[in-house]
């Protein structure tokens, strides 16, 4: 790749004058980073070629993921570690005069997802890559992502975040793979010569679906795979047409944002359009890829998997029925057949709202095409079932009811596979969710618990801790994540302890300075420092956070020199823009920071951080640094989360609800070992059933919360009444939904117990060390391997010297 740190020198500076005709010394960080990054993919490129032709010469079964969020971060480090170049790549550029972290920190992050979801997905690239399993994504380049987020006065503002500004190094833009998706019109069925049923259509609306294409590159393999991301534009042959930059509008905004506002009617369709636009693109250019394996379609399954990520890709299902009837003259019976057996789905929700469902005129309106596919595909599943299980479960496991299509329904009808993404989510899934389905198709339903990349999450976010551990146990762990075990060993070695303690008090000075930095605030390494990142939502509660906050806060008030652990809490977190009371939960907990870092009574003894714009960069400088991980949802409606899996890897301790993968996450690391608290699923369910929560009953009898609850409504916190008062009212007037007050005074146990613990620091820090022993069950790698050996039947590919390095299942 590079014999030597002069070879690189050398060749990064003809690359730089290349682009720039000027020498490297003379250019912007932008500009010496895009001639590294582009030095760098011009060294990749020869094994993302070999790999294509190796996956299409040997006619491999090919998985494609497809997600609307890829959240994949920062790429130049990843892709250098990736490659075992990245020591050779800083010491030349040290040897060059230039800092290396200016130029990582000069690359764009792409602000393509929302959180969990489009991390969860990018995490996945990365290990399906490093197994050597033909992997490729499918996902939308948004010009803008979702948004960038600022404070003014302590209210969120979403102002347009242009990661493309200064061009993406790693995208190809692949202009022969461009295929047209077709919306709204009016089409009707036509008999050919051959007796087949061809759609015909017109005064469509034609969009150019064009592919970027980004390598993704296996750790210490020389397997790449593809990440296709498409883009929006006119049809050539149709420029003519438009004649005004009004004209274009409809066509640019289907790829120019993440998540538009779904709070009106035209938010919604845009939404719809989206959606079909990333499917039908993906869907058309898998077809042509099967073509050119010259295999008959009935082998369409064997070489091909298909992955419903959540369910805004769920027309997958009529997309795929469409081409296979109409372009390939299928019967119905085959294209079913095929679909069938090609698609999988992973549900990522307990929350029924958050299941899509379309009103059936947008569709028909939108795809008409596609309605009436979805419309035959409900006949039939009404005609089979109706005599099997009778009105009622038919009826409530149709696609279309109530003037709605349920996209959930189509997915799950249409795959051979339903994976919830954590034990406890699965059995919520097939026992209350998607009970009736279950019914219906047992077979179908499994679990794959989530997990997360600890290439990009220790590896390259915390290099002093991966240095510790190999020095410890060797470098096995990082191709072989279960080795993590043997740390176990060292639990009671005093100097291991100190050296672990002393790396994360160092990660939390970087913090610390990063924090005075940004926000001219000075924070104090010496406390513990409580962590919750996540999107902000009620069932996440990271009210409940505050007023625990708030708490702490009043009882320094009453005692200023009170023995107290000092704390920083630090939040990041991002409100959808409709989602009013999330963005009043945001208000308030900068209100309070206000108030508590600029009172001279607490001191260091309480300081409250809020990060702007919350991302992966970002999550990088914040997870080394966490002492505590904050998993806080109310049991039973978090999915999985996989927050607590980054930060649990880095040493942090977990305070958490029996919720999503914290539970599995217990079990690992052991009870002893992380602090619980809070109702249960099974509790919070009785709750719901019976009815019989009473949030005021709390109030008005908890002295302690009681105080804490006026103080949201009495003028404590200044500028946000209106804010408090809207979290007061929820709270207390409206029942509280998330039973937040039911669990105020667990949760403050909890938080008295990690005070306790953290004034034992030996105690402390061996938990740290049991905590990142037991994380290994959490990467990415072993959650790929078992969708890929359970439900993809995707193999690896591994051919001559390379190898993959065989993984090894954690106990």
């Amino acid at each position: 790749m590079f014999n030597s740190v002069d070879a690189f020198t050398q060749e990064y500076k003809q690359q730089f004058q290349n682009l720039y005709a000027f020498t490297y010394d003379q250019g912007t960080n932008e500009q010496q980073y895009t001639a590294l990054g582009t030095l760098i993919k011009n060294k990749l490129s020869k094994n993302w070629k070999a790999t294509r032709e190796q996956y299409l010469e040997d006619k491999v079964k090919q998985v494609y993921y497809f997600s609307m969020e890829f959240l994949p971060g920062r790429q130049l480090k990843s892709n250098a570690y990736n490659m075992n170049i990245l020591p050779v790549i800083e010491e030349g550029v040290q040897a060059l005069g230039l800092d290396f972290e200016h130029l990582v920190e000069a690359e764009a992050d792409p602000a393509l997802g929302n959180g969990g979801l489009g991390r969860l997905a990018s995490c996945f690239m990365d290990s399906l890559a490093s197994l050597g399993i033909p992997g490729n994504g499918n996902g939308i380049r948004y010009q803008y992502g979702l948004f960038r987020q600022k404070f003014v006065d302590g209210h969120q503002v979403e102002l347009p975040e242009y990661w493309l500004r200064n061009q993406n190094v790693w995208e190809t833009r692949n202009d022969q793979s461009s295929y047209i998706v077709r919306f709204g019109g009016n089409i009707w069925l036509e008999a050919d010569q051959q007796g087949h049923l061809i759609p015909q259509y017109e005064d469509t609306q034609n969009v150019l679906a064009v592919p970027y294409d980004t390598p993704m590159v296996g750790y210490k393999t020389n397997k790449i795979n593809n990440l296709r991301l498409w883009s929006a534009e006119i049809p050539v042959e149709e420029e003519e047409n438009y004649h005004s930059l009004q004209a274009i509008e409809p066509i640019k905004e289907i790829t120019q944002v993440l998540y538009p506002d779904d709070s009106n009617y035209e938010g919604r369709l845009l939404r719809l359009k989206q959606e079909y636009f990333m499917v039908s693109a993906g869907v058309q250019s898998i077809v042509r890829q099967f073509r050119k394996y010259n295999l008959p379609r009935k082998y369409f399954p064997e070489k091909i998997a298909i992955h419903i990520n959540d369910t805004h890709p769920a027309l997958v299902v009529p997309e795929l029925m469409r081409i296979l009837i109409d372009e390939e003259h299928l019967s119905w019976e085959q294209a079913w057949e095929i679909t069938s057996k090609t698609c999988s789905y992973t549900n990522h929700t307990v929350l029924r709202e958050a299941l899509e469902k379309w009103p059936i005129e947008m569709m028909k309106s939108l795809l008409p095409r596609i309605y009436m596919i979805i419309d035959e595909i409900n006949h039939r599943f009404v005609e089979e079932n109706l005599p099997l299980y009778g009105e009622s479960l038919t009826w409530k496991t149709a696609i279309l009811q109530d003037g709605m299509v349920n996209m959930a329904h189509l997915a799950i009808i249409g795959s051979y596979s339903v994976n919830g993404v954590a034990r406890l989510h699965t059995d919520i899934l097939m026992n209350d969710v998607l009970k009736d389905f279950f019914t219906l198709y047992p077979g179908k339903f499994n679990n794959k618990t989530n997990g997360i990349t600890q290439r990009r999450w220790m590896h390259l976010a915390n290099p002093t801790l991966t240095e510790l551990i190999d020095s410890k146990i060797g470098e096995e762990w990082k191709q072989n994540p279960a080795e993590l075990k043997l740390l176990k060993a060292l639990e009671k070695d005093e100097q291991t302890l100190d050296q672990l303690a002393e790396i994360k008090y160092q990660n939390k000075v970087k913090l610390a300075d990063y924090v005075e930095k940004v926000q001219s605030l000075k924070i104090n390494p010496e406390a513990l420092f409580d962590v919750q990142i996540k999107r902000l939502h009620a069932y996440k509660r990271q009210h409940l956070n505050a007023l625990h906050i708030l708490d702490r806060y009043l009882r320094i008030k009453d005692n200023p020199s009170i023995s107290i652990q000092p704390r920083v809490f630090i939040f990041g977190a991002k409100a959808a823009p409709s989602y009013l009371y999330a963005k009043q939960i945001i208000k308030l907990i900068n209100s309070i920071a206000e108030l508590v870092n600029n009172d001279p009574d607490v001191g260091d003894q309480l300081k409250v951080v809020f990060f702007e714009n919350y991302g992966v960069s970002l999550a990088e400088k914040i997870i080394p640094a966490a002492e505590i991980s904050e998993q806080i949802s109310l049991a039973g409606k978090e999915a999985s989360g996989t927050s607590n899996m980054k930060l649990m890897a880095n040493g942090a301790l977990t305070l958490a609800t029996l919720d999503g993968a914290n539970i599995e996450i217990m079990e690992y690391a052991g009870e002893e070992n992380l602090f619980t608290f809070g109702l249960s699923s099974d509790e919070v369910k009785a709750y719901e059933q019976t009815h019989s929560y009473d949030s005021k009953g709390i109030y008005d009898s908890n002295k302690r919360l009681n105080r804490v609850l006026n103080a949201l409504v009495d003028g404590t916190i200044p500028d946000a009444q209106k804010e408090g008062e809207a979290v007061f009212d929820a709270l207390v007037h409206y029942n509280d939904e998330y039973f937040v007050l039911k669990d105020f005074d667990y949760y403050v146990n909890a938080q008295d117990k990690i005070d306790a613990l953290y004034a034992d620091k030996r105690a402390w820090n061996r938990k740290s060390l049991l905590n990142i022993a037991a994380s290994a069950p959490f990467s990415a790698d072993y959650t790929i391997k078992r969708y890929a050996d359970e439900i993809w039947k995707a193999k690896p590919q591994c051919t001559g010297k390379e190898g993959v390095h065989p993984l090894n299942e954690p106990v």
